[in-house]
C-alpha cells in the first residue's frame, strides 16, 4: 500500500475509533492483572522444572549409587600377609595363628576376677601387636617381600604366643600360691 492510502484509511476511520476514556485506576488493575497471571505462568513453569527434575535426579542418585558401589569393590585392600608369600609361609602363618587361637581360649578359662587386670593388661598388649601386625603386612606390600618385613611379622606372632603364654603362666602361678596359702591357713 502506499503512503496516501493509509492515510486516506485513517482519515476514513477517523471518527470511527474509539475515543472513550478508560475508568480510574485502569492502568493499575491491568498491571494487577498481568502481574497475577505472570506469577501464575512462572509457578507452572517452575512446577513442570520440578516434575522434570525429579526424575533426574533419581536417576542421577542411583548411577552416583552404582559407581561408588562399582569402585568400592573395584579397589582390593594393597596389603598382603605372610600366607600370600609362600606356600611354607601359609603353613607357618596358619600354624600361629591357630596357636594364638588356643592360647586365648585357655587364657579366657583361666581368667577370673583374681587375676583380671593380668588378662586385660595382656589383652591390650596383644591389641598392640595386632596393630603392629596390620602396619607390616602393609609395608611387606611395599617392601616388595622385603625378608625383614617376614621376620618382623614372624617375631609378631612369637610376642603374642609368648604374652599369652606368660600370662597363663603368672595366672597359675597365683592360684597356686592362693591354694597353698588356703592350705596353711585351715591346717593352722
Amino acid at each position: 500500500m502506499k503512503k496516501t492510502t493509509i492515510d486516506n484509511l485513517f482519515n476514513n476511520l477517523k471518527n470511527d475509533f474509539d475515543i472513550e476514556k478508560p475508568n480510574q485506576n485502569h492502568k493499575q488493575r491491568f498491571l494487577d492483572k498481568l502481574n497475577t497471571n505472570g506469577e501464575l505462568q512462572l509457578v507452572k513453569v517452575d512446577k513442570r522444572r520440578r516434575r522434570l527434575w525429579k526424575p533426574l535426579i533419581g536417576v542421577a542418585a542411583s548411577i552416583v549409587l552404582l559407581i561408588t558401589v562399582f569402585i568400592g569393590t573395584q579397589q582390593e585392600p594393597n596389603t598382603r600377609d605372610l600366607a600370600s608369600i609362600s606356600p611354607q609361609m601359609a603353613e607357618t602363618q596358619d600354624f600361629f595363628t591357630i596357636t594364638i587361637e588356643e592360647e586365648l581360649s585357655n587364657l579366657q578359662k583361666e581368667s577370673s576376677p583374681e587375676v583380671k587386670i593380668l588378662v586385660d593388661d595382656a589383652l591390650k598388649r596383644m591389641k598392640i601387636l595386632e596393630e603392629n601386625y596390620e602396619a607390616l603386612k602393609t609395608d611387606l606390600s611395599e617392601s616388595g617381600d622385603d625378608n625383614r618385613v617376614i621376620y618382623a611379622m614372624i617375631s609378631n606372632f612369637q610376642n603374642r604366643i609368648d604374652i599369652l603364654k606368660n600370662t597363663i603362666e603368672q595366672i597359675n602361678n597365683i592360684k597356686q600360691i592362693k591354694n597353698q596359702s588356703n592350705e596353711t591357713s585351715t591346717t593352722i
